[in-house]
């Protein structure tokens, strides 16, 4: 990442293929990260599933929190964005995608990279900054209510995505917890991440297909 906030691209004329980077939630990379990208996969997508938290995963928000706090904020970005670099140095064209702290993250990333393809959040957002622009198209996918996130900042951030240019669906799951797309969590909701799973394929699949 530059010191502007953008991310590098490689020189013009070369071949971007469109891959997806899915960043896993403060709970680690689980075995639901890893078959949520074998689905992806199966549709026919490239998926990346880099390790941020090294090894570590947790089954306690609370410890993965924990952990989360003990690393730093800057420090994960700093990884995230030290996993994207290769792959657009490669002439890859971006699909960023994340659950839940990934969201965040992949956030973060997508709108500092002016050719990035689409950003799929899911359980996740974070804070846009006032002069974000962008015109890729976005999908969030949340509970409803979530703890973690608002009414109100739900609000806010669909406001400010619009402002910054996205093309924004938000869907939401009443009654579903926070990470109900992962089976091994309490949040774990069938229904809802069948329903998440088929609507963001969907998106995929269109994204491709532009």
């Amino acid at each position: 990442m530059r010191d502007d906030g953008t991310v590098p691209r490689p020189p013009q004329g070369s071949s971007p293929v469109a891959q997806i980077l899915l960043l896993h939630s403060v709970y680690g990379l689980r075995p639901a990260v890893r078959t949520a990208a074998d689905r992806l996969r199966a549709a026919g997508h490239t998926v990346h599933t880099p390790d941020l938290f090294e090894g570590r995963t947790f089954d306690d928000v609370e410890e993965g929190m924990a952990f989360k706090e003990e690393v730093g904020s800057d420090e994960l970005l700093r990884r995230a964005v030290g996993e994207a670099a290769p792959l657009l140095a490669s002439g890859a064209t971006l699909v960023y995608a994340g659950l839940s702290l990934g969201g965040a993250l992949a956030q973060n990333l997508a709108l500092a990279d002016e050719n990035a393809r689409g950003l799929l959040l899911l359980h996740g957002t974070s804070d846009i900054r006032e002069d974000a622009a962008t015109a890729i198209p976005v999908q969030l996918h949340v509970a409803e209510p979530d703890p973690f996130e608002s009414e109100d900042w739900l609000n806010a951030w669909y406001l400010g995505m619009r402002k910054a240019g996205a093309d924004v669906e938000v869907h939401r799951y009443r009654g579903a917890g926070h990470l109900f797309t992962d089976p091994e969590l309490p949040d774990y909701d069938a229904e809802a991440a069948e329903q998440t799973w088929a609507v963001a394929l969907d998106f995929l699949a269109e994204l491709d297909a532009a």
